[in-house]
């Protein structure tokens, strides 16, 4: 073996010359619009299927090792080039056609949202993703393109992609990183504009300059730019940056993602792309929002940090991901100082300013920097993946917002939903497709499908329950035939896959189970309980059989021994043809589980699953749930759709929780889930179950789709998002000027900010829909009354007398008492709506153009607060807002 590290290799490309007549298949195999068209799919399956299968569906691949005897047979097929050429035009009609988000108010406009993401998960042949968070992002990118909205995305090209797995005999994760061949991917580099030479972009890490190569694929219409450090230009170790995803140290994380965020940005900039409106989906991205108050403090001589920040800020959508702390990154603080000691001049900030971005407490110098933290204190639209997990974010992140009550603290949510097109079975869509008989007879499959996903119960309603039954039947068969084949992709020095002596039974009922391994998801909880589960599994009347997959990460050996623990399981009672864990699980591993199981199970604990992702692509394949209320199953669980294993109780002591969860598991699968499984009429169909099917795809499929998810972004994040950072544009950065003064005054003199007095009238006894006149003063010394909001809030106290569920009024400044000895007098009313026992508080917040009243850390003062809440923002630190 010659190692190019050690002596000069000239690179030989050889390629296979396409005939002209099949152009137009390598044109679609360029976009990765194909990896959801079934049509195109077929296609590419049919110039060899085998080969089709070992290339891990990449079509460039593909047709670059065709045998060109094979090729040209195609070229000269008029019936295989009409549908190539029927393929060809229906992309060039999706790229082109008229879409979504220009129908909206304010979306035919020429604005430009950037969405930054670690990872993509497109489809199985193009690895820089590993889970959850890169296929939520991948199609994120699909169902923006077909509703149209500007988007263009920023990522990572992993030499090294994530790691594929391999179980040792006595089932052990094994980790290998095969290279990516970036010559067989719809991938191109990047000229600099006006130029035949490649672009590059360079960002600075201590000592050095670091070159950066943009490269771009295509996704409909979204294009995707992706970022490689693997210069000759660059040192040996600088090369590696973008090796690999989630591998190597803290040092090597904090390269990436300023290579992510700044690079990144200079990249769209270099392209005269700047963006309008930057999405930082999970904190890895966070460094964006300091690139862009460089550049806008660049652009505008004379302004200040704080008033950069509020206009970059007006821009900035951080979706989080992490319901947990030890989610997050989180940096040293010294690490942090390496690698900004040269950027923190050009932000007018000194380097404890630069810190405390990054601290939840910014007093707090022990604090690690978080990303997290760093992203929602330069963002004013935040939000979480679902409902519930919304709800964890705020409690999560209250201390940002002393003083707030947690309802309150400015994160909401959008639940993340799945591309139905990319997970449905192709039999599936084409059944749902088929029942839209009120579109044109000529409409396209596309186009009666698309109608069939807005309105899905209307649709799987007229499909026969036989005809459903059939087709999941099939996938069932296909899934199982798929789980004993031996991995084509695995070297073969590591051995065989696992095989089973005993195949699985086609018509069992089947079990899924596949997320990240790591020790919260609980993936041995069905075994805590060996004498049940195996009655389950050697039953002869009602066989169970489980298919496990799933990757720990490399350094997280507690979820390695969970994964052991199962495949050992099964060898030691001799029921590996009943519990079989398939190795490397990835899209295509994903897909063929959630159309082929019988039921989804997902167990973690409670609060620590922020969506969930893979249950909503098995409900939109007739596939129930049984699932743990949380994430996306706590606001989608009907009886009608799938079960529900506990209730809505957090139980503190993790082994009785293990206990009762596994024991409510047991009792759903024994005695309702399997009974209704197996109970068919003559005919072989089990009618309960196919109605439980229909009303899983109905009820949840659109509603749990990225379609409605990136719908829900554009209209509650993106298009306010341009609206305000319009606003704040203008005049020359007038209002965000005015918005950063207004905060600078307020935080300087709210130490002075108190609630002197609280008179609340009634007449009489008060009753339901009753006014509370409520008449307050406040002392406000050196503050204008103007620039401040008085709120009376009610809500019904509990037996502490705690207020909940607050109703919120606002009072009126009396001008007849506005101000005069520093004292002004607010009046109004509030109305309780129900009989009960009822508090009332008072708060004082600024009255400052923010997107919510609450979203300036800090600045609120209730009734009776001895001392103000600390000042929990970025700027309290001394320097912190001053120029260098």
């Amino acid at each position: 073996m010659i190692d190019p590290e050690t002596m000069h290799v000239t690179p030989i490309e050889v390629t296979t010359e396409l005939p002209a007549a099949l152009a137009p298949l390598s044109e679609v195999a360029r976009n990765y619009w194909w990896s959801w068209q079934p049509k195109a799919w077929a296609l590419f399956q049919e110039v060899d299927p085998e080969l089709w299968s070992k290339c891990q569906h990449n079509p460039v691949k593909l047709l670059d090792l065709a045998p060109r005897e094979r090729l040209e047979n195609l070229a000269d097929d008029r019936r295989f080039l009409a549908s190539v050429q029927a393929v060809r035009n229906a992309l060039q009609n999706d790229l082109d056609g008229p879409a979504w988000f220009a129908q909206q108010p304010g979306g035919d406009g020429p604005a430009k949202i950037a969405y930054f993401c670690a990872e993509f998960g497109i489809t199985e042949s193009f690895q820089i993703y590993s889970g959850g968070l890169g296929c939520l992002a991948g199609d994120h990118l699909k169902s923006a393109s077909e509703l149209g909205v500007p988007l263009t995305a920023v990522g990572l090209l992993y030499r090294r992609g994530y790691f594929q797995q391999h179980l040792s005999a006595d089932g052990w994760q094994m980790e290998y990183n095969p290279e990516l061949d970036f010559e067989r991917l719809p991938l191109e580099r990047v000229k600099a504009p006006g130029s035949d030479d490649p672009l590059t972009i360079d960002v600075d890490l201590p000592g050095r300059s670091v070159a950066v190569a943009v490269w771009r694929t295509e996704v409909g219409r979204v294009p995707l730019y992706l970022l490689d450090t693997d210069l000759e230009a660059n040192r040996p170790n600088d090369r590696r940056i973008t090796n690999q995803l989630y591998g190597g140290d803290q040092e090597h994380r904090i390269q990436q993602e300023i290579v992510l965020g700044i690079a990144g940005h200079r990249a769209l900039e270099a392209l005269g792309l700047r963006p309008d409106i930057c999405h930082l989906n999970e904190g890895h991205a966070a460094f964006v929002a300091l690139e862009r108050i460089r550049r806008l403090l660049e652009d505008h001589p004379g302004l200040s940090f704080d008033e950069a920040r509020q206009m970059a800020a007006a821009s900035h959508v951080f979706t989080t991901h992490t319901p947990v702390p030890a989610g997050i990154d989180r940096f040293p603080s010294a690490l942090v100082e390496k690698y900004f000691r040269q950027f923190h001049p050009s932000l007018h900030l000194d380097m404890e300013g630069v810190l405390a971005l990054g601290r939840d407490n910014v007093f707090d110098k022990t604090e690690p920097f978080s990303m997290a933290t760093l992203a929602i204190r330069t963002s004013d639209f935040c939000n979480g993946v679902s409902k519930l997990h919304g709800e964890v974010s705020r409690d999560m992140w209250k201390a940002i917002w002393p003083g707030v009550p947690a309802p309150e603290v400015p994160i909401g949510h959008v639940t993340n939903g799945v591309h139905a097109k990319s997970w449905l079975h192709a039999d599936l869509a084409e059944a749902l497709a088929a029942q839209t008989d009120d579109l044109p007879k000529n409409a396209s499959l596309d186009a009666k499908l698309d109608r069939a996903l807005v309105e899905p119960f209307e649709a799987v309603r007229k499909i026969p329950d036989e005809e459903l039954w059939r087709i999941h039947q099939e996938c069932r068969k296909a899934l199982l035939a798929f789980c004993c084949k031996v991995s084509p992709v695995r070297p073969e020095h590591l051995g065989p896959a696992r095989h089973y002596d005993a195949p699985l039974d086609p018509q069992g009922f089947t079990v899924g189970f596949a997320r990240r391994f790591a020790t919260y998801k609980r993936g041995a909880l069905f075994l805590q309980d060996p004498e049940r589960l195996l009655r389950l599994v050697r039953s002869e009347t009602y066989p169970v059989q489980f298919v496990i997959a799933g990757k720990a990460h490399p350094a997280d050996f507690g979820g390695k021994e969970l994964i052991q623990r199962i495949v050992r399981f099964a060898d030691d009672h001799d029921v590996a043809h009943r519990i079989v864990f398939v190795e490397n699980y990835d899209i295509h591993v994903a897909r063929m589980l959630v159309q082929g199981c019988d039921i989804w199970l997902n167990n973690p604990r409670r609060g620590m699953e922020a969506s969930g992702t893979s249950g909503m692509k098995s409900a939109m394949n007739g596939v129930p749930n049984c699932s743990i209320l949380d994430g996306w199953w706590d606001e989608a669980y009907e009886p009608e759709v799938g079960w529900a294993i506990g209730g809505r109780m957090n139980l503190d002591n993790e082994q009785a929780a293990d206990r009762i969860e596994s024991r409510a598991l047991y009792n759903l699968l024994e005695q309702e889930i399997v009974p209704e499984f197996y109970d068919r009429d003559a005919n072989g169909v089990p009618r309960a179950w196919v109605q439980r099917m229909k009303a899983s795809i109905a009820r949840l499929g659109h509603a749990f789709s990225t379609n409605r998810m990136v719908q829900d972004y554009a209209t509650r994040y993106y298009l306010p998002a341009i609206e305000r950072a319009t606003r704040m544009a203008s005049d020359d950065l007038a209002p965000a000027r005015e918005l950063a003064r207004c905060k600078g005054t307020l935080r300087y003199a709210w130490p002075a900010v108190r609630v002197r007095s609280v008179a609340a009238h009634a007449p009489g006894a008060v009753r339901p829909d009753h006014d509370v006149d409520v008449v307050v003063e406040i002392e406000h010394d050196g503050l204008n009354p103007a620039d401040l909001r008085v709120q009376a809030c009610i809500g019904e106290a509990d037996s502490t007398g705690a207020l909940g569920d607050l109703a919120v009024a606002e009072l009126d400044l009396n001008p007849a008492k506005n101000g005069q000895d520093g004292i002004s007098q607010y009046t109004g009313r509030v109305r309780p709506d129900r009989p009960g026992r009822f508090g009332l508080c008072v708060r004082v917040l600024p009255a400052c153009d923010l997107p919510t009243p609450v979203s300036e850390p800090g600045l609120i003062r209730w009734h009776g607060q001895v001392e103000a809440a600390p000042a929990h923002t970025a700027a309290a630190p001394a320097k912190a807002g001053a120029k260098a």
